[in-house]
């Protein structure tokens, strides 16, 4: 292929309605494709034979010209994007898989697609979870696998299926943490500048190489409507990778998955000084609260004049600090009571308004308050920050202005380290949503591993706070490998029996909910939390109709209730456990932590 501009290739190649979908490749590299039976229109699959071999294929389709020009076809909002149905049955054929013999079966996954379905429907159906479970069930299957991006990545829903032993891309494809025009508009607040969003999530095949999240390019022709030139490359592939599998131990093959899990947005040479770093290290053994910069704290004194119906009939006292519900911070009301709280109550009861419950969005600090006895939290890896990872090539001006705006007491958006609660040791990683939205980059998963690496070594039950907005996109697509990084390191903790409870918080979306956050043994989450793959305004951008009340973590635990009717469709999903009030958390995990005491290994 000619080389050309990022811009054109996304426009005349990658997205063009001319270009080899997964069925057309399907047809042409096997001639004795056995369908199953499709659950929707995004979604193909079947088993091939291919070198004497059994062969599941799985391959996202993106809608075809002709079904584009049927009027009906053009009014549905989610083609080539699979739903939560669609999740369900690959998951089933990868539990299915597991019984068959390994040395006579591979896994072939063609990715093609705008993004997962985000849908009401596939939201309620806990899409993020079905993300989650795929890229945890790809990591640990016994089964030899290979995935090809043909055409577009787009974020989770390709990360879903593409965590493979051999892992190839297109020449002309793109893989990227968010569509560019998604990307422009969260970044640049303008969703023309495709051109800097493209150049910020380096999702050609040449980045992607170098980033380790791909092992090989694969040619194209010309003619973008060349079926067999398109085939052609996949075939010389499979014959290799084929080769290769099948000459390598499940066991190497299952170690090689972890480790290139847990390398992604580390430094690759890294050496002797890292580690001597790492060991050298001390915790910050003085944790003290501190009131968050942005809170609009207003002090009464005599000369102040208000009305005798404001906040009821109770007095306001002299010198006292206040806040008003509703205007916590930002001097514009945004709901809530509108009534006057004392600080240190309001601060007390962890920023929910005592008389109509409307509850702030707490920093770090205050879920560590929240969740420990007091004076036993100790950070750990504090001074690990996306500049200890990432080259100064790799931090763009962009990036590095964002950096600085953050007000955050903390250096990164995941805090990390050891505390007591009611007495009972655990490790934490919580959440920091004041240091870019809680958002997952290089350093969330790296000190998100560090700390499951401490509770191996210590056996200590783990516990993670989730309350993010999803991957930093400033880090282009080794913040989506974040996902990837955080569930390899989840499965290393229940390998060695140790339990994990996860905690969601408002919010709790993006790549966080679709990785670790779903993935814990049990599962809770404080009243009203969003808890959602794709955050509503994107929906309602996209013209899907959003009811946030049915995404909202009270009427998702209800709809947990009934999983346990249908497991041949969630197989090992749960959703939420319990929801529980801010105040009532500490009692409620120690009675997890002592239930887990008794199975923890000695």
């Amino acid at each position: 292929m000619k080389e050309e501009d990022i811009v054109e290739t996304f426009k005349r190649r990658t997205r063009n309605p001319f270009r080899p979908r997964s069925s057309h490749l399907i047809q042409t590299l096997f001639t004795h494709f056995k369908p199953f039976s499709p659950t929707g229109e995004s979604l193909i699959c079947g088993e091939a034979k291919y070198l004497e071999k059994r062969v599941l294929v799985i391959g996202q389709e993106k809608p075809t010209l002709e079904k584009l020009r049927n009027p009906e076809n053009a009014k549905k909002l989610n083609l080539g994007m699979l739903s939560a149905d669609e999740h369900s049955q690959i998951l089933g054929i990868l539990k299915q898989a597991r019984t068959m013999d390994p040395n006579e079966l591979a896994i072939l996954c063609l990715i093609d697609t705008y993004g997962a379905d985000i849908s009401m429907t596939s939201a309620r159906r806990f899409q993020a979870y079905f993300i989650s479970h795929l890229i945890y069930e790809f990591l640990t299957i016994p089964i030899r696998t290979i995935s090809i991006v043909i055409g577009e990545g787009g974020s989770g829903g390709a990360l879903a299926l593409q965590v493979t032993d051999r892992r190839a891309q297109f020449e002309d494809a793109l893989y990227a943490t968010a569509p560019p025009e998604s990307m422009a508009s969260i970044i640049f607040r303008d969703d023309s500048r495709i051109r800097e969003a493209l150049l910020i999530s380096k999702p050609t095949a040449h980045d992607l190489r170098k980033l380790g999240v791909i092992d090989q390019i694969l040619p194209v022709p010309e003619d973008i409507k060349d079926v067999k030139g398109f085939a052609a490359p996949i075939e010389h592939y499979l014959q290799r990778s084929f080769r290769d599998l099948f000459h390598t131990k499940i066991k190497k093959l299952l170690e090689h998955r972890e480790k290139r899990a847990l390398a992604y947005g580390m430094p690759r040479h890294h050496g002797k000084l890292h580690e001597l770093k790492k060991i050298l290290e001390k915790p910050i053994k003085d944790f003290f609260y501190k009131v968050p910069p942005d809170i609009q704290v207003v002090t009464y004194n005599s000369q102040t004049q208000i009305p005798d119906d404001y906040a009821g009939s109770e007095p306001l006292e002299l010198n006292q600090e206040y806040i008003r519900c509703g205007q916590e911070r930002s001097p514009k009301p945004s709901g809530g009571c509108g009534r006057l709280i004392k600080l240190e109550e309001y601060l007390k009861n962890f920023q929910v308004c005592p008389y109509c419950n409307r509850q702030n969005i707490l920093d770090a600090g205050g879920w560590i308050e929240c969740l420990t006895d007091p004076e036993t939290f100790f950070e750990i890896n504090r001074n690990l920050t996306v500049d200890s990872l990432l080259d100064d090539q790799s931090i763009t001006g962009y990036y590095r202005e964002s950096l600085e705006r953050q007000r955050s007491h903390f250096n990164e958006s995941l805090v990390t380290g050891e505390a007591l609660i009611f007495g009972q040791p655990v490790i934490l990683a919580i959440s920091e949503f004041y240091f870019s939205g809680g958002s997952m980059g290089v350093a969330f998963g790296e000190k998100f591993n560090r700390a499951i690496e401490l509770a191996i070594e210590k056996k200590y039950p783990f516990i993670s706070l989730c309350c993010s907005g999803g991957a930093r996109l400033y880090e282009g697509i080794l913040a989506l490998m974040q996902m990837v990084k955080t569930i390899a390191g989840v499965h290393r903790l229940k390998r060695q029996g140790l339990p994990f409870i996860s905690i969601l918080g408002d919010p709790s979306t993006g790549g966080a909910i679709a990785s670790y956050a779903s993935l814990g043994d049990v599962i809770l989450a404080e009243p009203n939390a969003l808890v959602i793959f794709t955050g509503p305004r994107v929906m309602e951008s996209r013209g899907f109709e959003v009811d946030e009340s049915l995404i909202r973590s009270n009427s998702l635990q209800q709809l947990s209730g009934l999983i346990y009717y249908y497991q041949d469709y969630f197989f090992d999903i749960r959703g939420i456990h319990q929801v529980t009030e801010r105040k009532d958390f500490k009692r409620e995990l120690v009675k997890y932590l002592e239930f887990f005491q008794k199975t923890l290994p000695k």
